[in-house]
């Protein structure tokens, strides 16, 4: 992608960059083809990204670092971007947009090289688009830069469908100092541990399967499901949090979760609910307990084999006899599109010119 040119506002100090991430993968999955779940087409994540610039660049965001993205993603924002400049349509400046020089192999890696490059070149908060899986990825690797989380994926409990021109206009006024406090919500996560294995993290659910690690990485079926770890519970949820919050609905930036014991044999269930697991999916799941969980405790699973999924995916393959630990623990800091619009309301941080009152 070629960087574009683009201008600065007045009043906003220069060199106040953005990262973005756009996962090109999400929405793909195998719950296309066993649930009803819709694809979403990189040329809409190209559009996103578009109306995200123009939102970055009204707040006074003057340049965006991006992850190159394949299939066709960047090809096609080049062409917005491109008509854009041709037509002079929109309201203001667009940031100068720089692809990172970076080889690209396809894997959760490109997501983690890109935020390390980001956080090295200063970025003054990171934009991800994607489902669950992706902004894990971007969690573990962003630190304390503050993370604005697009949907774009199948099960998205963790990042919101939100307008991206807005988005983008909340994280340039977090970018560029003018969100005000209260406009960054500390989340929880769960770290995991599986006896000597690497430590890893999810920002949602953490599920102890009996299946193997064979076949899609999306776990799509809570049949084989024993127990169920879930930082943010909302009943109108699709996917494996839904469960909990049918149960015991958690806030997001709560600081607590909820452990969750699923019955293998019916006849062991204190109770039997209906969950949409995946879009266009309802199915029956059986709950032998359930208990809180509060920050900085760990909980520990006895030996057993599997896997072990985070965010809805297939992460660790459990041996014969390993034990799983699960520990709750602080998470990324993302930003409250609401909140940050709220304060630009009363501040008036959007307005271009005094008020005539």
């Amino acid at each position: 992608m070629t960087p574009r040119a683009g201008a600065y506002r007045a009043g906003v100090a220069p060199e106040i960059s953005v990262g973005i991430v756009a996962n090109p993968a999400s929405g793909r999955d195998i719950r296309r083809l066993v649930a009803g779940a819709s694809v979403f087409g990189n040329a809409d994540k190209a559009g996103m990204v578009f109306r995200l610039l123009a939102g970055l660049g009204a707040a006074g965001v003057n340049r965006a670092l991006m992850m190159p993205a394949s299939d066709g993603l960047s090809a096609t924002l080049t062409r917005q971007l491109l008509a854009y400049e041709r037509t002079g349509d929109g309201t203001g400046p667009f940031p100068i947009l720089d692809e990172l020089a970076m080889p690209i192999t396809g894997t959760a890696a490109d997501t983690t090289r890109a935020v390390e490059v980001m956080r090295t070149a200063g970025v003054a908060a990171i934009v991800a688009l994607g489902g669950d899986g992706t902004h894990r990825v971007v969690a573990k690797a962003c630190g304390d830069v503050p993370l604005c989380a697009l949907s774009t994926g199948t099960n998205n409990a963790f990042p919101e469908m939100r307008e991206a021109t807005v988005a983008g206009l909340a994280t340039g006024l977090v970018a560029t100092g003018r969100a005000g406090d209260g406009t960054l919500r500390r989340e929880a996560a769960l770290a995991v541990e599986v006896d000597d294995g690497e430590p890893d993290l999810a920002l949602v659910d953490v599920a102890v399967s009996r299946e193997r690690f064979v076949g899609a990485r999306a776990l799509w079926r809570a049949g084989d499901v024993s127990e169920l770890f879930v930082t943010l519970s909302n009943p109108s949820a699709v996917g494996l949090s839904s469960i909990a919050g049918l149960l015991q609905p958690i806030a997001r930036g709560a600081g607590t979760a909820l452990h969750v014991r699923l019955a293998g044999d019916p006849r062991e269930a204190r109770t039997t609910i209906a969950v949409a697991l995946a879009p266009g999916m309802i199915v029956p799941v059986g709950v032998a307990g359930f208990r809180p969980v509060e920050m900085g405790e760990e909980v520990r699973l006895p030996g057993g084999e599997g896997c072990v999924a985070l965010d809805g995916e297939r992460e660790i393959e459990r041996r014969h006899g390993e034990e799983v630990r699960v520990r709750l623990v602080p998470g990324p800091l993302t930003v409250d599109v609401d909140a940050v619009m709220r304060h630009a309301a009363r501040t008036g941080a959007t307005q271009l010119q005094p008020s005539a009152e």
